[in-house]
């Protein structure tokens, strides 16, 4: 098989798990936007995730948030899936939108509430089992905003305990992700706030839990790649969350605020071996002034362009320029492979999977678009926490 063969071959194999929160209306903290046509319901959520997966032909799953995603039959959820051609991802779990946790939801001070958190988590569980999924996905707004509010090592000592149960209620074939998130909603300590605490959390439970890395989680500066590449080597790196940031936590399309950043990333995951099933790749965006579907289906494009470019680094020109100390041919080698023009060989990849290759006009000549903002009326629309 010749090298391009093997990109191609590689990139056929990708697959970009898309959230289903992301059809539904979004917005700022200000204001909610609302769109015509967006999904009332999972199901419907369903509908659009099968039309992402139609014209891109790598997003074949769907993430749900419980209980945003909740029904009364996932059985027959996930047999929906199926005839849209996906099938249910991971299962996100909620514990930041109830009264009760205001001041935390497992690092409570108040034992009850800290049960209520726990028992959610073990009904994600639950819904795994009912939806065939493989990853719990857990994300905790959990931390203080003043000092003295709380102590700190306690916090850790509650959040310990809480995974440790629903670790053990895990499957063999089930996984545990932590995310972590350096701020907000919690100001002065968040209580899983860098890649570290995550990492050690993860560590002490054993190898069915793992670390997620939101590439907008970190702070300005961040080398996130040096992350990923030790999470890897460690075996400890379990998903990605992609977006973009140009401040916080933007959750903008991936690869709009920084591409070489997700080249750089997707370079790492490709030398460390990360690119097999085993690390999720999954979209966490929020897309309140674009239309959602196309803006999803470029984010997809967006992921395909950087790791077809990282798969096109020459690594052995690379090797041999990091040892003979060449700076500048290794840097060369790195960004000959950014600069390459890789949307040719994307279209080619497309046709030979049997699909249109451009993506983005296919989907505008499908008539969905219109077919949904006609039939969508009445019923309320899917939105931040439904």
């Amino acid at each position: 098989m010749t090298e391009l063969a093997a990109v191609k071959a590689a990139l056929k194999t990708q697959a970009v798990e898309t959230p289903s929160w992301a059809y539904g209306n979004s917005g700022t903290r200000f204001k909610v936007f609302a769109q015509a046509g967006v999904p009332r319901d999972p199901w419907e959520k369903l509908d659009d995730a099968g039309k992402v997966h139609e014209f891109t032909g790598v997003a074949p799953t769907v993430a749900l948030h419980i209980p945003w995603d909740k029904v009364e039959d996932y059985a027959a959820l996930a047999k929906h899936a199926e005839e849209r051609g996906v099938q249910l991802g991971a299962i996100n779990s909620n514990t930041f939108q109830d009264d009760d946790y205001k001041l935390g939801s497992v690092c409570h001070p108040d034992a009850a509430i800290r049960r209520k958190a726990v028992d959610h988590l073990l009904e994600c569980v639950d819904i795994m089992d009912a939806t065939g999924s493989r990853d719990l996905k857990l994300w905790f707004a959990d931390g203080t905003n003043y000092p003295g509010q709380d102590d700190i090592r306690s916090r850790q000592d509650r959040l310990a305990e809480g995974l440790a149960e629903v670790y053990e209620r895990l499957g063999d074939d089930q996984r545990m992700l932590l995310e972590y998130k350096f701020f907000e909603p919690a100001f002065y300590t968040t209580d899983v706030p860098d890649w570290g605490t995550a990492y050690a959390h993860c560590l002490k439970l054993g190898p069915k839990a793992q670390v997620v890395v939101d590439t907008g989680h970190h702070a300005p500066g961040t080398n996130i790649e040096f992350i990923v590449a030790t999470l890897l080597r460690e075996g400890k790196l379990g998903a990605f969350d992609f977006n973009s940031r140009f401040y916080a936590d933007d959750d903008l399309m991936v690869g709009a605020a920084d591409p070489f950043q997700l080249f750089r990333i997707m370079y790492e995951v490709v030398r460390g071996g990360g690119f097999t099933p085993e690390v999720a790749f999954m979209l966490d965006q929020c897309h309140n002034i674009e239309a959602k579907i196309p803006a999803i289906i470029r984010s997809v494009m967006n992921v395909q362009e950087a790791t077809a470019k990282a798969l096109l680094v020459d690594g052995d020109a690379l090797r041999s320029a990091q040892e003979a100390g060449n700076v500048l041919e290794a840097n060369a080698v790195v960004m000959d492979a950014y600069n390459t023009d890789v949307r040719p060989l994307l279209r080619e990849v497309r046709e030979e999977m049997g699909l249109d290759p451009e993506p983005l006009k296919a989907y505008r000549a499908s008539g969905w678009a219109a077919k949904i903002v006609e039939e969508r009326v009445g019923g309320e629309q899917a939105g931040w926490g439904a």
